[in-house]
């Protein structure tokens, strides 16, 4: 192998390191600031404003949010939580085993908020693949607490209802603080299809995943399972 072929190695190691380093800082500068501040929207809200104000109208700090609704949220989509670091590779190895001709399940709460805040809906690898990216960054500036607070503010609980205050007032003519364990089943119940799954007017469906929610509730310890996350 001559000098040339040493030199475009060099110069493709270069180039390679320059383009990881961009990546970084971008990634960087999507997730650090808000670890303070609060989003403005979100990549989901933005693609389904439609007539709505592509913004988001009303923030509720997490100590200001029943702590039914984080644990119900926790024992629903992610009961490993409070200790992995993003993605739960257990979670996605059993989704794997069970469905290998889908890329679905196994996603953490971190994942699906990195999801709503900065990508698009979908299956690809790409998506998925960035989606873990970003998730790393965000568990690696974002405390456990933050994280949760911001999901609960941003996710999406009935068609075009983003965020905790604006299903509360919507679905019950609560605050978020007032919400109870059984409100916050069936607030958590929806959220793999919040499009399609009904709060107000559960179906069979949602009434049975909520009992089941607040089964997992309980097994996990009731509210000292997220001690140390909850204010």
């Amino acid at each position: 192998m001559g000098p040339q072929f040493h030199r475009f190695i060099r110069a493709s190691i270069r180039i390679g390191l320059r383009l990881f380093a961009a990546l970084c800082l971008i990634s960087i500068g999507l997730t650090l600031p808000l670890a303070v501040f609060n989003p403005p929207t979100t990549a989901f809200i933005l693609q389904d404003s439609g007539d709505q104000p592509p913004w988001l109208t009303r923030w509720t700090p997490l100590e200001a949010i029943s702590a039914h609704l984080p644990l119900a949220v926790v024992a629903s989509e992610d009961q490993r939580f409070p200790d992995h670091f993003g993605i739960d590779v257990t979670a996605i190895r059993k989704a794997l085993n069970e469905n290998r001709e889908q890329l679905r399940g196994g996603s953490t709460i971190s994942q699906q908020l990195a999801k709503n805040l900065y990508l698009w809906p979908g299956r690809s690898l790409l998506r998925k693949g960035i989606e873990a990216w970003l998730t790393l960054w965000m568990e690696l500036f974002w405390t456990k607490t933050r994280l949760l607070e911001i999901y609960l503010n941003v996710v999406e609980f009935g068609p075009g209802i983003y965020g905790v205050t604006e299903a509360s007032h919507h679905f019950f003519n609560k605050t978020p603080a007032q919400l109870s364990a059984y409100e916050a089943s069936l607030l958590a119940a929806v959220l793999p299809n919040p499009k399609r799954l009904n709060v107000s007017q559960p179906s069979a469906y949602v009434s049975q995943r909520s009992r089941t929610i607040r089964t997992a509730m309980s097994y996990l310890g009731g509210h000292s399972y997220l001690e140390g996350i909850l204010p």
